[in-house]
Order: structure tokens, then C-alpha cells, then sequence
């Protein structure tokens, strides 16, 4: 079967790639979206279409956005008057670029109405949909987000240390929804306790600055402003104690960072969003929280901190036995084979 799945690449997420080869183990022929108009003969060959983070629009100014809406509408329109089967993956809440929300609020409207399923990752997506209307709870589908054991080689065993020091690392593209200014403060104040790691690319100039100047103000924060190499996440990984990923709970739903940490046997300081959630029992193996305003935000994530330093002066390999558990949950529940296997019904359906 031939079908659209976008994006087809990403260098920088290893999610894209799991499920495209999955897909085309099982046979899928699989072309990216810009080429669905190359042929009157292409576009007939087509018959599934498959968006992930179509919704999102470029809020970097109002023509920008406004050119990048009208183009993604126009493409959509096409795919739903002509009948194509139209499977879409919710993400997250709302879009993360909220500069011209309306444009994605618009997009997700007509994602929600046209798409014949819509494939969810955690359960919280559901309520979401829920607010939509009956019929498009009607069109969820859950799909376990595959784990990356071993994507990255394997798991590295703990550097040797001389303290109790908890290590933190914070690992992914650095974008404000993720607080980073928000955490560097609260380490801030835990002094030589806490070791906080920051490796990821900055979303423009202006965003690394800022994080860096703060990072160079805290004293006991790293700061690593890169895309991190595959062939170095394993090592960088092993290096914490804890995964710290203060998302905002307005618009965060799922992870693949906390599913890359629990891949690589590591807990996480985590809001309660949709992947933590998921978790049942397991949750009570990361450092879970809620929070409904910024001071509240800043509250519980300190608490959780302290709870982390604690335990691993209580118990050194608290931490790990913590990893382990999460480890053997996403190995048997999130493994890719089961993922595509679900999308190959959607697809046949």
C-alpha cells in the first residue's frame, strides 16, 4: 500500500524513524506529503495519509504563519474532498507556538472533523477529544509510543562518583514550554546539592542567550548548547541520576523524552501529563506533580527535587531500582512492533 506518512524523516526524532521502518516492514510504501501533487498518477496511487504535528503553524510573524496556514488548509481540503482515508496523530494539548493560535486552533478543528482515525498516545488525550463531541472520541485509536531501547546502543553503566550530589540532566530541544528558566531558578537554590545538565539546541539565538545567561548566574548548572549526537545520549543519559522535565501542563500531553529515559533506565521529575499518567502503578516510580499556577509550578518542582536529593542520600541505588522498574514497563508495553501492528488495522480498516 502506498501511503503519505509526514514527516517521513527526522534527524532529530528518533520516533519518526521507529514507526517508518515498522511501517515498512510490514510493506508500506511510504512517501512524503510535499509529493502528493507531483502526478495526477501519484496522488491516485495514495491511500492513506498520515499527519503528525500538522496542526503547528509558523508563529515567527503574522505573513509567515498566515502563508504556512493557507498552504496546510489548502493540502487538507485537497486530502478530505477527495476521499482519502485521513489518519491523524494528536500530540499535544494545544500547539506549542501560541504567538497565532487561532491559525492552529483552526487546523485542529478540521483535523478533528475529517480525520477518519486519530491516533492517541496516553489517555488523557481522550478527554481531550471528548470536548470535540461524541464522534470524535468515536475515532481514537491508542497507540503505544514506541519505546528506544537500544536506539541510542546500550544502556551505560553509572560513572564512578564521590558525593551524593543529585545529578540532573534536562535533555531535548530547549523551547519555552519547557521552563527551563523555571528550573535553572529552582536549582538555583539547592547550591552544591544539585548538578543540573542542560544538552539541547536552543530554539533560536536570542533563547540560548537567555538560558545561558542564566545558567552562567546559577553556579551548579551545565550547560550544553547542541543537538546532542546519537552516539553520545547513552553516555550522557547514564550520567544522571534523574530525567528533570518541567513541561507545561497547558499544552504538554505526551513525552518521548520520558519514554527515551525510561528506555535508558532512568526516572523522571515530571508534571502529570498524559505519559506519566499512563503509567498506573509505575507512576509512584517517578517524581510526579500538578500545578495550576507558575508559583505552584515552581513549589511542587522544588519539592520534588528534594525528594529525589533525599532518597539518594537514603538510599543510593533507590534511583536505580526506580529506572529498572520503568525500564521492564515501556520493554513490554511500548515496543514498536505493537505499535505498528495497531496502525496496520487503522489502516486496512
Amino acid at each position: 500500500m502506498d501511503i503519505i506518512f509526514n514527516p517521513p524523516v527526522n534527524e532529530e526524532n528518533q520516533y519518526i524513524q521507529l514507526l517508518v521502518g515498522e511501517l515498512r516492514a510490514r510493506g508500506y510504501r511510504i512517501h512524503p506529503l510535499d509529493t502528493i501533487f507531483s502526478s495526477r498518477k501519484h496522488f491516485k496511487s495514495i491511500n492513506v495519509v498520515h499527519l503528525n504535528w500538522f496542526e503547528n503553524v509558523d508563529d515567527s510573524s503574522f505573513f509567515v504563519a498566515l502563508r504556512s496556514f493557507m498552504r496546510k488548509l489548502l493540502v487538507l481540503s485537497v486530502i478530505h474532498w477527495s476521499g482519502k482515508r485521513l489518519v491523524w496523530t494528536l500530540h499535544n494539548r494545544v500547539s506549542h507556538e501560541k504567538g497565532l493560535a487561532f491559525f492552529s486552533r483552526t487546523l485542529t478543528r478540521l483535523l478533528v472533523r475529517w480525520s477518519h482515525r486519530i491516533v492517541i498516545h496516553s489517555r488523557q488525550s481522550e478527554e481531550i477529544l471528548a470536548a470535540y463531541g461524541a464522534e470524535a472520541l468515536k475515532k481514537a485509536v491508542y497507540v503505544p509510543h514506541p519505546h528506544f531501547i537500544g536506539v541510542y546502543g546500550d544502556v551505560c553503566p553509572a560513572p564512578p562518583r564521590g558525593n551524593e550530589r543529585l545529578e540532573l540532566l534536562f535533555t531535548g530541544m530547549v523551547k519555552p514550554y519547557k521552563n527551563l528558566e523555571l528550573l535553572v531558578d529552582v536549582v538555583s537554590t539547592f547550591g552544591d546539592r544539585v548538578r543540573l545538565t542542560i544538552a539541547g539546541k536552543a530554539l533560536d539565538d536570542a533563547y540560548q542567550k537567555e538560558i545561558s545567561d542564566r545558567a552562567q548566574r546559577a553556579r551548579n548548572v551545565v550547560w550544553l548548547p547542541y543537538f546532542v549526537p546519537d552516539g553520545e545520549v547513552a553516555a550522557l543519559l547514564a550520567g544522571a541520576d534523574v530525567i528533570v522535565l518541567p513541561y507545561d501542563l497547558s499544552s504538554s500531553l505526551n513525552s518521548g523524552t520520558a519514554i527515551l529515559a525510561f528506555s535508558y533506565k532512568k526516572a523522571v521529575i515530571c508534571p502529570e501529563i498524559g505519559t506519566i499518567s499512563d503509567l498506573g502503578s509505575h507512576k509512584d516510580d517517578t517524581f510526579h506533580y500538578r500545578y495550576h499556577t507558575d508559583e505552584q509550578h515552581r513549589a511542587a518542582l522544588a519539592a520534588q527535587i528534594e525528594r529525589a536529593v533525599a532518597l539518594k542520600q537514603r538510599d543510593p541505588i533507590a534511583l536505580e531500582t526506580k529506572g529498572d522498574r520503568l525500564y521492564a514497563y515501556v520493554a513490554d508495553q511500548h515496543n514498536v512492533q505493537k505499535a505498528g501492528a495497531i496502525l496496520d488495522k487503522v489502516y486496512q480498516l
